[in-house]
């Protein structure tokens, strides 16, 4: 039985991944070496809870709940120790996922579950960095975590029947709908938002239409909830390119990322986060409305 869960990165993934477990009943812990990072991660959750309490999501009751089972901590091996689920959910390179499941590896006690928050990369390959690939898996969440109602789990080569039934009681019990699926590059959405996300690049880029224009037409013709460049701004122009070169490593030509997002990531435009991507949000307020 899963009771207490260790996060590991407190960035924008890892912190929503904190919450709805905290949320779900489970006892969290979130870790990061970066205090300011930490600090910036308990600022948003209550936030999140603040705006929650507002709009009468959620009660007072639960705010109290989770400020008594959420913490945060700069040293791992004291919550890893005590781990019954350990998410990861740091950055989509190799060598800092590896860096990471060598750690868990070495504090976790012997039943703990590893899960990788990944968009793209092999739970396979990753579960390689440890010595228990039956009890790793990848657990894909969605931003922002605590609104988006999927969590996409992916078995590796070796994921066993029990891991993957544990992982998706422990994702319904955080309040997502769950798919299970088996590994291959890019899994089902992570495909297809990339390669509407690249598209709408290269229709920029040859001056089909703005930026505003080719959103506008996304979501009132398909129905999408956010146009392609609304979700790579909050995504981040770099996490999107990253995964790009990833698919098109794995998978050709049609994943190769369109020049104009290679630029942007030079230039530095990598989203809300830096507080320019495709749009400017220096004119945008905190309720992301132009001024």
């Amino acid at each position: 039985m899963i009771s207490n869960i260790v996060v590991i990165g407190s960035g924008v993934m890892g912190r929503g991944i904190a919450y709805v477990g905290a949320l779900g009943g489970y006892n969290v812990t979130l870790v990061d070496i970066n205090e300011q990072a930490l600090d910036n991660a308990k600022n948003e959750i209550n936030q999140i809870m603040d705006k929650g309490l507002s709009l009468r999501k959620i009660t007072s009751e639960t705010v109290k709940t989770i400020e008594e089972t959420l913490h945060f901590s700069t040293e791992p091996k004291e919550a890893l120790g005590k781990a019954d689920l350990v998410i990861e959910a740091v950055p989509e390179k190799t060598d800092i996922k590896r860096e990471v499941f060598t750690m868990i590896e070495e504090f976790a006690n012997e039943k703990c579950l590893f899960a990788t928050n990944t968009s793209t990369m092999s739970p396979t390959e990753i579960a390689s960095f440890t010595k228990r690939p039956s009890q790793t898996i990848a657990m894909h969440f969605f931003n922002p975590v605590h609104k988006m109602p999927l969590v996409e789990i992916i078995r590796g080569l070796e994921t066993s029947d029990e891991t993957a039934t544990i992982i998706r009681e422990v994702a319904e019990r955080m309040g997502k709908e769950t798919v299970v699926i088996n590994e291959f590059p890019g899994f089902v959405t992570s495909r297809i938002s990339a390669l509407v996300g690249n598209e709408a690049f290269y229709m920029l880029q040859e001056g089909l239409g703005t930026p505003e224009e080719i959103d506008k037409a996304i979501k009132l013709g398909l129905n999408y909830p956010m146009g392609p460049f609304e979700l790579v701004d909050l995504v981040g122009l770099d996490a999107r390119l990253n995964n790009l070169k990833y698919l098109h490593e794995k998978l050709g030509e049609k994943y190769r990322p369109a020049p104009l997002l290679e630029q942007y990531v030079k230039a530095g435009r990598l989203g809300r986060k830096t507080g320019k991507g495709v749009y400017d949000y220096s004119t945008i307020n905190k309720e992301g409305v132009k001024q």
